[in-house]
C-alpha cells in the first residue's frame, strides 16, 4: 500500500511538472529544490503586492505594553506583552483602549498560569487563552468574564502526553483549528469551542516523524535548542495552508475537510541527513515569500537554525533570493518575515510591530514619505507603546 501511494505521488508530480506546473484546475503546484543555489534577485516594495494599515495604540498609565498582538478582528484587537505577567489589553480598531485583563493565578480553575496564545471570536464575544502549562484553554468574554475552560486533546504514541496546541485559529462559528506541537499521528486538528472535543483530524501523510530540536548531553542533563517561531497553519483567503516539517507537501486545507497539495518540496526531508526546511513566510496572490532553515546549531556561541529568503514569481514562474522593502521610507527599511504572525481574518495576512523609539527616531531624520505612518510618528513620543503594522492582501 505504501509503495502505491508513493507511485501515485511521483506520478502527481511528474503530471504536474509536464504541464508546466499546473493542476488540474488550473492550479498551481510549485516544487521547490531546498538545496539550490538561486542566483536571480529580486527586490520588492511591500506596498506594490500588499495594502498596509498602520495603528498607534493608545498609551496611557494603565495602557503600556509591548504591543505583542494575539488576535484581530473587524472591531477589536487584542494586546499582550512578551513578558508572562498576565496582563491582557483590548483595544478598538483605531487602537484606542478600552480595557485590561489579567486572570493570572493558581489559585482556581478560572485562572491561566501563563498563556501561548489568545483566539478571537468576535462574533460570540469570547476569547479563548491558550495555556501550554496546563494544557487547558481557557475562556472569558471580552469583559474577562469567565465562562467555561476544556483540555487540550489527549496525546496519542506519547507516553509522557506532553503534546500541547501551539497554534489556534478561528476556524468557523462552531471550532477552532489547532497545531498540537508533538502528537505528529495527528498535527491537525478541529476542536469544539464548546468543550473543546476533536470535531476532525487531518491526516498529514509522511513516513517518520521529524522533529527540529537538537539535543546535546552537557555531562549533568541534555539540554535542547530549536529555532524561532515558524508558521504551521497560515489562513489565506478563505482557505488555510498547513505546514508539517515531517511532510514534504504545504497542503491546502479545503472547506469540505479535503486535502489539497499546495507546495511540494524536493530533495525529500526523509532522505536528508542533514536536514534542510522549508518555511512560508508571506502569501500574496503573486508572490510566495519562503525562508530555508537549516537544522544547525552552534552550542558554544548559541546561535543557529540560518535562514535563506526565497520567493516564487508566480506570474514570471520563477524563484529568486529576494529582500522586500517597507515603501513609506524613503529609504530601503528591509522588512524581515521572520518576525510576521499570521492573523486569523480573510482580509489580514499578518502583523508586525514598529517600536515608538524607532519611528521618533526615523521621523526625526527625515526617513519617512508622507503618508500615514509620518503622521503617526510626528505625535508620538519615544515612551509610547508601538505602532501596529497590518499586512493585508488587496
Amino acid at each position: 500500500m505504501k509503495q502505491t501511494i508513493l507511485f501515485l505521488a511521483i506520478c502527481l508530480i511528474v503530471t504536474t511538472e509536464s504541464r508546466g506546473q499546473r493542476q488540474a484546475g488550473n492550479e498551481e503546484l510549485i516544487t521547490v529544490d531546498v538545496t539550490k543555489s538561486y542566483s536571480a534577485t529580486k527586490e520588492l516594495i511591500l506596498q506594490d503586492f500588499m495594502d498596509v494599515e498602520y495603528i498607534a495604540l493608545e498609551t496611557n498609565d494603565d495602557f503600556l505594553n509591548q504591543g505583542l498582538v494575539m488576535d484581530i478582528g473587524k472591531k477589536i484587537i487584542i494586546v499582550s506583552n512578551r513578558i508572562n505577567d498576565g496582563d491582557i489589553f483590548i483595544y478598538d480598531r483605531s487602537g484606542k483602549a478600552i480595557r485590561k485583563i489579567n486572570h493570572k493565578g493558581a489559585q482556581t480553575s478560572r485562572e491561566y498560569n501563563q498563556f501561548l496564545g489568545i483566539t478571537l471570536d468576535e462574533d460570540k464575544n469570547e476569547m479563548f487563552v491558550n495555556d501550554p502549562s496546563i494544557r487547558r484553554i481557557l475562556v472569558y468574554d471580552l469583559n474577562g468574564k469567565f465562562r467555561r475552560s476544556f483540555k487540550h486533546r489527549e496525546s496519542t504514541g506519547n507516553p509522557f502526553n506532553t503534546s500541547y496546541y501551539t497554534s489556534i485559529f478561528n476556524y468557523d462559528k462552531d471550532n477552532l483549528i489547532c497545531y498540537d506541537n508533538n502528537d505528529k499521528s495527528r498535527a491537525f486538528v478541529l476542536i469544539s469551542k464548546k468543550d473543546g472535543s476533536v470535531t476532525h483530524e487531518v491526516k498529514i501523510p509522511f513516513k517518520e516523524n521529524i522533529s527540529l530540536l537538537l539535543r546535546r548531553n552537557n555531562g549533568a542533563q541534555f539540554i535542547t535548542a530549536g529555532p524561532s517561531y515558524y508558521r504551521s497553519i497560515i489562513p489565506f483567503k478563505g482557505n488555510w495552508l498547513l505546514l508539517e516539517l515531517s511532510s514534504d507537501t504545504v497542503y491546502t486545507f479545503l472547506p469540505d475537510y479535503n486535502l489539497r497539495p499546495f507546495l511540494v518540496r524536493t530533495p525529500s526531508i526523509q532522505s536528508m541527513n542533514s536536514r534542510i526546511f522549508l518555511l512560508l513566510s508571506l502569501i500574496s496572490d503573486r508572490y510566495f515569500l519562503m525562508e530555508i532553515m537549516r537544522n544547525e546549531f552552534d552550542w558554544n556561541t548559541r546561535t543557529g537554525f540560518p535562514r535563506t529568503p526565497l520567493l516564487y514569481d508566480r506570474q514570471e514562474k520563477a524563484f529568486f533570493k529576494n529582500t522586500v522593502y517597507n515603501g513609506d521610507y524613503s529609504t530601503k527599511k528591509e522588512i524581515y518575515f521572520n518576525k510576521l504572525r499570521p492573523v486569523n481574518h480573510e482580509i489580514i495576512e499578518s502583523w508586525q510591530t514598529i517600536e515608538a523609539f524607532e519611528l521618533v527616531d526615523d521621523y526625526k531624520k527625515g526617513l519617512l514619505k508622507d503618508g500615514k505612518l509620518k503622521e503617526i510618528a510626528s505625535k508620538l513620543d519615544e515612551e509610547d507603546n508601538p505602532v501596529i503594522m497590518l499586512i493585508k492582501h488587496k
